[in-house]
């Protein structure tokens, strides 16, 4: 049977090949071969390598594959294939091999079905492996046959659904087309039914603006008519209604002011109004000449032609308003023009005339309209007269004014000025009666109260009483026009200005006068159970400073205020130069002359607390005046705001601080001098022996001792450190 087969034998392990060999030919007489293997020779299955020479021979030109091997045929494993590329079968060989057989190259093959047969029993299982190939194929190959039926199904489905999509939109276009055709023609429809209705519409309507127009204009034609009756008989209330209607009818024909009819109308109407205009000034002229109070009628046929004027233009009324204000002002232009009352100390009852004329004529200018606002007027006007007034005075006074007449001329300007503001705004102002009872001690809590110190500062000089003012304004009633707004604050007082300069020398007068009484008064040292350390001459000093800084600011925060500022720094460096000068002086010491210092000074205990109470001083009146110019800057006009400096006043109290801590550094050298001079005495050259004590070193410790510790606690830190660095820099020159 292995000759029939082809093979051989099975060579050694050491050297074994696989050969393929082309069979023999079969056998003409297959019958006879058939009937062979019937009768009981089973049927032999084809070596694996008849198998690969199958494959080789679908491969004409490839070389027969010599395979060798090094181990013997029982040791060998078979190699399995990649897992991810192969079917493992338990028992059998992978599937998966098969399938990748072709894909493989030459000498991969070769190798791949000796290491899966490596030995001839092996063999058996080549059957199976190619049924299955062969079952797998046929599964593939029916798959695709499915795959692609469903695809050619697909496909014509598909093709049927677009067409029946196009012919759906081609019908949908066609039914757009259509509609939008007949929409057209039923348009064209319409536009020939609606051609004639149009013309009716708008000759309609043209007639009707035409009857309407020519009714209108047969109402003004009456109307004129009739408002020139009302306005010969001067019947203003009805003229007024009747001129309201006329005004409201003119202005449908503005368009028709060239139409003669229309322009001979409103000429008409012109002329109409020039005589109602005449007739309402007219009646307006006996308005405070008496005649009211005699005709009973008069008052009320004026407010009627208040009405009347309300109907004409905006121009007439303010005519009317001017001319009555100038009118009423006329007694008071000529009364205080006078020589008697044009004087300065007259001022207060410039105002007071006022306030009676208001008060005096109130029920009769209720003929006025409140949204006039005659008093209002009235008292701007009055306002600027009296300014003119007052700075002809002013300008033709001889000699410079009198400072209490002009602060208490200024101080009822401002008082006014503050009644107006608050009739005419309709805001709420501190009274001036509780600003006159103010304590004097306790004005630095509200500042509308400064008014009342310039009071109780010049009152007893002029010996003029306020009684008739307070009542002036006990009795004046509120005649507060809502929604009036005016600013009358520094209407009449900033003619003032130019003139304060007496007030300011006045004011730096008094302050150098309780600065020089002060300082006569002080006592240069604190009171008992004081925790500030500081001279009380220095709280006075910026008190009165900050009473008069109220009084003026309460007056003026223009050019004066300024001028007081630089009053209060002229004060200041005079302070400054006071406790400058009243610092020790003294000669020359030994140590000053060793330490090239100014010179020996000779204190006290108490001069030395006098030092650093003036050290203490200097430095309050460095903070405060600082914080002086903070406040002066924020109450001080803007143009003026960014010159207030305190610079140069800091600096002078800064120099006493200096001075001050160096006449104390003196001051303990100088108690330094005997020690010095003793020590200077002893023949140190002679001297055998040294002692680890020293009776200079021990005095100079024990006047250290009782100084610096009670300096200590007179001084700041920082300055007392500054004094302990001077007194250790004395020593280190020696």
């Amino acid at each position: 049977s292995e000759q029939e087969s082809g093979y051989t034998g099975v060579p050694p392990a050491s050297n074994r090949l696989v050969t393929t060999r082309r069979p023999p030919p079969p056998s003409t007489n297959r019958s006879s071969g058939r009937r062979r293997r019937r009768r009981g020779r089973p049927r032999r299955r084809a070596p694996a390598f008849h198998f690969l020479s199958r494959a080789r021979e679908r491969e004409p030109g490839s070389p027969t594959a010599r395979v060798p091997s090094d181990r013997p045929p029982s040791s060998r494993a078979p190699l399995l294939p990649d897992p991810s590329r192969t079917l493992q079968i338990p028992g059998e060989p992978a599937l998966g091999a098969a399938r990748s057989l072709p894909g493989m190259d030459k000498s991969s093959a070769l190798e791949y079905i000796n290491q899966m047969f490596p030995t001839e029993a092996s063999l058996s299982g080549v059957e199976p492996l190619m049924q299955k190939i062969q079952s797998e194929i046929r599964r593939v190959d029916a798959s695709i046959l499915a795959a692609v039926r469903q695809q050619s199904n697909s496909g014509t489905k598909a093709k049927e659904e677009l067409a029946a999509a196009t012919n759906a939109v081609q019908e949908l276009m066609y039914k757009i087309r259509e509609i939008k055709t007949k929409a057209e023609q039923s348009e064209t429809m319409v536009q020939e039914i609606c051609r004639d209705i149009k013309k009716l519409d708008c000759a309609k309507r043209h007639i009707t603006t035409t009857i309407t127009a020519l009714h209108r204009l047969t109402m003004l034609v009456s109307a004129v008519e009739q408002l020139q009756v009302m306005a010969s008989k001067r019947q203003y209330k009805e003229a007024a209604a009747q001129l309201e209607a006329v005004n409201q009818l003119c202005s449908h024909f503005e368009a028709y002011r060239d139409v003669p009819k229309i322009s001979e109308l409103r000429e008409k109407l012109k002329n109409i109004k020039k005589i109602l205009k005449s007739h309402v000034y007219s009646d307006f002229t006996s308005l405070g000449t008496g005649k009211e109070t005699e005709d009973e009628d008069l008052l009320q046929q004026l407010s009627d032609a208040c009405l009347v004027v309300d109907a004409l233009e905006p121009s007439v009324r303010e005519e009317l308003v001017k001319n009555f204000c100038s009118k009423e002002l006329i007694s008071y232009k000529q009364i205080f023009d006078g020589a008697e009352l044009a004087k300065l100390d007259k001022t207060e009852r410039r105002y007071a005339w006022i306030k009676r004329r208001l008060r005096s004529n109130e029920d009769t200018w209720k003929i006025f309209p409140p949204s006039w606002h005659v008093d209002y007027l009235l008292c701007i006007q009055f306002c600027k007269i009296t300014r003119t007034q007052l700075v002809d005075i002013l300008n033709n006074l001889k000699e410079k004014p009198d400072v209490a007449t002009l602060l208490l001329a200024l101080q009822r300007t401002l008082e006014f000025e503050e009644e107006l503001a608050e009739k005419f705004s309709g805001g709420t102002t501190t009274a001036r009666n509780k600003e006159l009872e103010s304590d004097d001690e306790n004005e630095g809590t509200e500042h509308n109260k400064i008014v009342s110190d310039i009071r109780k500062k010049y009152e007893k000089k002029l010996g003029v009483p306020n009684d008739e003012a307070e009542q002036d304004k006990e009795k004046q009633k509120d005649l507060s026009v809502p929604g009036a707004g005016f600013n009358f604050h520094g209407i009449i007082s900033s003619c003032f200005e130019p003139y304060m300069a007496v007030y300011t020398e006045l004011e730096e007068k008094s302050l150098v006068e309780q600065l020089d009484k002060l300082m006569q008064e002080e006592k240069w040292e604190t009171e008992e159970g004081s925790q500030t350390n500081i001279l009380s001459s220095s709280m006075q000093v910026f008190l009165v400073i900050r009473r008069s800084l109220k009084r003026c600011s309460a007056l003026t925060k223009n050019q004066t205020l300024f001028n007081l500022f630089q009053v209060f720094q002229r004060i200041l460096k005079a302070y400054a130069a006071k406790l400058y000068a009243r610092l020790p002086k003294g000669g020359t010491g030994i140590v000053a002359a060793a330490t090239g210092t100014d010179g020996q000074i000779r204190t006290s205990d108490r001069d030395e607390k006098m030092i650093c109470y003036i050290v203490n001083t200097a430095e309050y009146c460095h903070q405060t005046s600082g914080e002086l110019a903070e406040n002066v800057a924020k109450i001080i006009s803007s143009q003026f705001s960014d010159k207030v400096d305190m610079s140069d006043v800091q600096d002078e109290f800064s120099a006493v601080i200096t001075k001050a801590l160096m006449t104390l550094v003196h001051g303990v050298e100088t108690k330094f001098d005997a020690e010095m001079v003793a020590m200077t005495r002893v023949p140190w050259s002679t001297l055998e022996s040294v002692g680890d004590q020293s009776e200079y070193v021990n005095g100079i410790s024990s006047i250290l001792s009782s100084t610096v510790p009670a300096l200590g606690s007179l001084l700041s830190p920082t300055y007392f450190q500054y004094f302990l660095d001077k007194v250790s820099s004395a020593f280190s020159l020696l």
